[in-house]
């Protein structure tokens, strides 16, 4: 009977002692498993502290893309780590390399030699690299926007073997950069400096690391946006001061003659000019102008132009023959993408006659009483800045009508018609 006791107790004993074993092991298990996460914590942290610190620089997207694939090799240990932009029409490219990252597609024969440069060499090919959705493991990570843990390269036949024992993919991770469903690009490291392949502890943070760097993206995308937009309300509070200065705010007193002028513009900032000009003699003229484009640009070179016309009305009272000084003043200051139309007219009391010109401008229009008929008056003219002064000479026209009490001239710009 004591034989049993004992052994029954020293049963008891060994299957306590085993117990306890299990679960000395499970809780060092827990405590390894809280102590990985507590680090990866603190990587995703330290990545997020440096995509802060990069917002702060206000870095450039390329310059971002760079930094995290940097802080992406420093947070894994990976040897080496490439960043792939997804681009529309929908495909991927490399924009940030580091390391020796092997290449997707096969090198050319012909590059084989110039190995011994690989780090400028590799980083020239996947620049260069174009990735379709599906093709490769990174073609396939954009396609199906979930990420991809390759425990064995040499064993998956979608990774290029180079034939090149610094280019072996032993072990890749590649994961999709999102913001929202919208696909920025993917993140891949490669090799483990340690030697062994990568981890699930190490997708997961790897894919952290992916969430982060979209939101970065993004953050970075907004703050450009907001710069741009900024700098864009400044070029238009510019361009609109500029404009205001041209437009008169005294009209001249013409015997016989009421002046009136409205200058509307539809958003802040419009490409017109408006001007009234005292001429010798008692003339006057009157002249509607329409820059193509706008912002600082269109209103300086509005103001230019006023120059040369004002300065041209002072030499003569032919409308042509100042728009044809004015277009060739003007010659080598106009970009090639743009253009100035323009209707000039010229008002004789002495005469009761107006003399019109229009360089591609909307026809002016005249309400005619009595003997004077109205309608669109049509003169031929091409746009300042647009041709040669030889070529413009040639087409412009001028035209000289009766202007008796009563009638009406109109000068406007294209706001008008549409």
């Amino acid at each position: 009977m004591l034989w049993w006791v004992f052994v029954g107790a020293a049963a008891g004993a060994m299957i306590v002692l085993f117990w306890a074993r299990i679960l000395r092991s499970r809780i060092r298990q827990l405590e390894e498993q809280v102590e990985r996460l507590e680090q990866e914590k603190h990587i995703v942290i330290r990545f997020i502290r440096e995509m802060g610190k990069a917002l702060g620089e206000d870095l450039s997207r390329e310059k971002l893309f760079e930094r995290i694939a940097r802080a992406a090799l420093g947070s894994t240990e990976a040897l080496s780590a490439c960043v792939y932009e997804w681009r529309e029409p929908g495909q991927l490219v490399g924009v940030a390399i580091e390391g020796l990252f092997p290449p997707q597609k096969p090198l050319p024969e012909t590059s084989r030699g110039k190995l011994a440069t690989r780090a400028r060499f590799l980083e020239s090919v996947l620049r260069s690299e174009v990735i379709a959705p599906g093709e490769g493991v990174v073609g396939t990570v954009a396609q199906t926007r979930k990420g991809e843990l390759i425990v064995d390269g040499r064993s998956d036949p979608r990774i290029v073997d180079h034939g090149d024992p610094a280019l072996v993919v032993r072990s890749m991770i590649a994961v999709p950069i999102e913001f929202q469903d919208r696909l920025i690009g993917v993140l891949a490291v490669a090799n483990p400096a340690h030697g062994g392949p990568f981890t699930e502890t190490d997708f997961s943070l790897v894919t952290s690391l992916a969430e982060q760097a979209g939101l970065a993206v993004h953050h970075n995308e907004f703050l450009r946006l907001e710069l741009e937009k900024r700098q864009m309300d400044l070029d238009m509070s510019v361009a609109r001061s500029v404009q205001l200065m041209l437009v008169p705010t005294t009209l001249p007193e013409v015997p016989g003659l009421d002046i009136d002028l409205r200058y509307h513009p539809a958003k802040q900032v419009g490409g017109d000019l408006v001007d009234i000009i005292s001429l010798a003699d008692g003339r006057v003229g009157f002249v509607v102008a329409d820059v193509s484009g706008k912002g600082p640009g269109a209103a300086i070179l509005m103001a230019i132009c006023r120059t040369h016309l004002r300065h041209a009305l002072e030499h003569t009272c032919s409308p042509a023959e100042a728009l044809k000084a004015v277009n060739h003043a003007m010659e080598g200051e106009v970009r090639d993408d743009m253009f100035i139309t323009a209707a000039l007219a010229i008002y004789d009391p002495a005469r009761g006659r107006l003399a019109i010109a229009r360089a591609g401008h909307e026809a002016p229009i005249l309400v005619g009483q009595g003997d004077v008929s109205g309608g669109f008056i049509e003169v031929d003219g091409m746009a300042l800045g647009m041709v040669d002064h030889v070529l413009f000479d040639e087409f412009i026209q001028e035209r000289s009508i009766p202007f008796a009490p009563g009638n009406v001239l109109v000068l406007y710009t294209d706001g008008i018609t549409e």
